[in-house]
């Protein structure tokens, strides 16, 4: 088992996601991954920073997309950070924001074919390749190399894929060396777990690192801990399909309620919605022992590698050194 931690910098600076990274490495904790919203401060430069302010700790974003940026720009970003980090980088890379796209008069039609081709593009530039044209339909290359990178070597890029359906979870197994996959629930690692290594197996593939992407909130207060948790559940229920509620079961009635209340920034009321069966079904919250308890059955389920994501907990030191302490 291994662990890693999220930061958005856009709730926090870039000053503070690497004294926060610091922290985290100081408490065994072995990945840093970095949220990319166009909306925030970027995750390429705040990797940079992080990659000066460690020595152990692997970073990459969490996560890119072959919409906002090409293939060959993450490339040489990867490149330019394993350069930076002495082989410490890794590449996060998922379909895209679907929510987000539009607002950008991004139309991301075939999200899913603009992915295989944006990493089987990625590996071979990161491979020191020429790439011809060979008649892809997103990324057909005419004479692309990097030529002014130190190329990461036989170790080459490592690359996880955001996955969440059934055809990108398909895909990480089979084209990806991980997957970073948005849940906390075992009950979800149930149904993912087996699609990924389904695929991995037909290509002979071993030591797949399974992500639990989790959405954590520490505290030795089990009521701070939880109701620090209430937005994100909120907004999780929100956006999730009707199948994974029920999976999880969750009332309906109740979920569109909090999607109501969401939708004009009641967040009172939103608080008022959420109980303890959406905060199980999409976090883990609570005390040191809970979280530990939790994070045991994802090892359980198969999950190789746990991330702490948003919101960590009603204060993010305590969170990191409760984490350290308790579940590293």
């Amino acid at each position: 088992m291994t662990y890693g931690i999220e930061f958005v910098p856009g709730n926090v600076n870039v000053k503070q996601v690497v004294n926060f990274c610091k922290l985290a490495e100081s408490k065994d904790i072995d990945f840093a991954w970095i949220t990319n919203h166009y909306n925030n401060r970027h995750c390429y430069p705040t990797l940079a920073a992080i990659a000066q302010a460690t020595t152990t700790l692997k970073m990459g974003p969490g996560i890119m997309n072959a919409f906002t940026d090409t293939p060959a720009a993450m490339a040489s970003f990867f490149c330019t950070l394993n350069e930076i980090s002495d082989g410490r980088a890794t590449l996060g890379i998922g379909p895209g924001d679907l929510s987000t796209l539009p607002k950008l008069a991004i139309h991301a039609d075939k999200p899913v074919g603009h992915l295989e081709e944006a990493v089987m593009q990625i590996r071979k530039l990161c491979a020191g390749e020429e790439i011809k044209k060979s008649g892809m339909n997103f990324f057909d290359y005419d004479g692309a190399k990097l030529t002014g990178v130190t190329l990461p070597g036989k170790k080459g890029v490592p690359i996880y894929i955001g996955a969440q359906g059934p055809k990108v979870l398909e895909l990480a197994g089979r084209i990806g060396d991980g997957a970073l996959i948005n849940a906390s629930n075992p009950k979800d690692f149930a149904i993912a777990i087996p699609i990924i290594k389904a695929a991995a197996d037909k290509v002979g593939k071993k030591n797949f690192d399974i992500g639990a992407y989790t959405a954590m909130s520490i505290d030795r207060s089990e009521k701070k801990a939880r109701n620090s948790a209430k937005i994100v559940a909120a907004f999780i229920a929100a956006g999730s399909p009707p199948d994974l509620l029920t999976r999880h079961g969750l009332d309906l009635n109740n979920v569109a309620k909090i999607k109501a209340a969401l939708g004009k920034f009641d967040f009172k009321t939103v608080g008022e919605l959420v109980g303890d069966k959406e905060i199980d079904a999409f976090t883990i919250a609570g005390t040191p022992e809970m979280v530990k308890a939790k994070c045991d059955a994802l090892t359980k389920a198969g999950v190789t590698q746990i991330i702490f994501g948003s919101p960590l907990g009603p204060d993010m030191t305590t969170s990191i050194r409760l984490l350290g302490k308790y579940v590293v």
